[in-house]
This record gives C-alpha cells, structure tokens and sequence, in this order.
C-alpha cells in the first residue's frame, strides 16, 4: 500500500474518530488508535518529526482516553463533559507555550525537521488538547480550531492535500462538537 493510500485511510479513520467524537460515542478511540498508527510511518515519511512523534503519543491517549471516557466518571460510570474556569486556560497556554522552542530546535538540529517551529507549536498543543477530551473538557473545541487552523498549513506546504482537507473538514466538524458539547454541558447543569 502506497504512502498517499495510507494518508488517504488515516484521513478516512480520522473523519470517523471526530464525528464520533462528537457524538460522545466511545468508538471514536479506536478509530484514533489506527489513525494516528498510520499517520506515524506518513508523516515520518515527509520528515514533519513532531507530527510523528505526536502520532505516537495520540496511539498511547487512544487507549487512555477509551478508558477514561468508559470508568473516569468513577461510581457513576461514563465520564460526564466538564468546564474549566476562565483562569486556567491562561496558565495551560503559558506552560505549553514554553515547550514550543526547545522541541523545535531539537527537531531540527538532531532530525533535520520541516518547519520545525510551527510542527512544535502544532504538537505541543495538541498535547495538551488531547487531555482535554480524554477528560471531556468542553473547552476543547476551541484550542483544536486555532491548532487545526495552523496544521492546514503545515501540510499544504509539505504537499499532504488529502490531510489538509481532513483538517479543513475538522473545522466545520468542531464547531459542530462545540455546539453539541456546550448543549450537553448545559443540559448535565441542569439536571
């Protein structure tokens, strides 16, 4: 199987992982697990170490984020969308802002990486992120909008049209889960 045929399967598994996503569906980590497996060898490939190394650490949250979802609510099961106070975001961008430079100038004096800077920025956050939704954080519509809209032109550039569509959809796609999430998020308050 070609490298363009993986990226294209990737995408596909992908587009699945965030529609069910945000539907709260659980099947949504498995859809992420072989993903991002396949998008650890395609990104390799085209020398965006970052994004690699990132792929590999989504296989580990995959697994993490499965179990979470199912037993993290504790007695009451499922683990419930929760909110962060307008506070804490700032601390949480600040902190991960930091790893940005030293990640990307490893990348590119030890791996030659492409766009390093920006691969770190993308990766670093999406770290962060990824948490995020393993602990249903409502807020994370919002990072993966700003941290999508830049990986759309880190594949552009390294020619990885059918990624940089995915991402393209995942705006639409996000919005959508903000909307869904934030009606849940207000209906739980609720009851």
């Amino acid at each position: 199987m070609g490298a363009v045929t993986l990226e294209h399967l990737a995408a596909l598994l992908a587009v699945m992982y965030l529609l069910l996503a945000v539907r709260e569906n659980i099947w949504c980590w498995a859809c992420a697990f072989l993903s991002t497996a396949l998008y650890v060898y395609v990104f390799y490939g085209v020398a965006l170490m970052s994004e690699s190394l990132l792929n590999g650490f989504y296989l580990v949250m995959a697994v993490y984020g499965w179990w979470q979802w199912r037993r993290g609510g504790g007695d009451r099961g499922e683990l419930p969308i929760q909110s962060w106070s307008w506070r804490r975001p700032r601390g949480v961008i600040g902190a991960t802002a930091l790893w940005v430079p030293p990640l990307g100038w490893y990348m590119q004096t030890r791996h030659g990486a492409a766009l390093p800077y920006l691969d770190a920025f993308t990766t670093c956050f999406a770290v962060v992120t990824t948490f995020m939704v393993a602990r249903k954080v409502l807020e994370n519509w919002i990072y993966w909008f700003v941290i999508d809209s830049v990986s759309i032109y880190l594949y552009l550039v390294k020619g990885l049209y059918s990624t940089a569509a995915l991402f393209g959809l995942y705006l639409v796609l996000i919005v959508l889960g903000w909307r869904r999430w934030r009606r849940n998020f207000l209906a739980q308050q609720a009851a």
